[in-house]
């Protein structure tokens, strides 16, 4: 089980979430955040990654490397973890 409630709560881990999201986007498109200078090229960009399993694909990598704890075992938080209320 992970504790979703304190990791939402963490700007470390939303700033994670949101790297492991867009960084593989920029990255197989060739483009930088300075590539985005309207609103409209950034929906045409997430319509276009949306439509490339490939790309979902690293996105779901990315995403599992930011939310897997690699000090436990499976898919969970540690005991002490799960019974934190606030980020450590």
């Amino acid at each position: 089980m992970i504790n979703w409630k304190v990791r939402f709560r963490n700007p470390v881990f939303l700033w994670q979430m949101a790297l492991a999201f867009f960084t593989p986007i920029l990255a197989y498109f060739g483009f930088t955040a300075q590539d985005l200078t309207t609103w409209g090229s950034v929906f045409i960009l997430l319509g276009d990654a949306i439509q490339n399993p490939y790309v979902m694909l690293t996105i779901a990598a990315s995403m599992w490397n930011a939310i897997n704890d690699p000090t436990t075992s499976g898919i969970k938080d540690s005991e002490r973890a799960k019974r934190y209320t606030e980020p450590q």
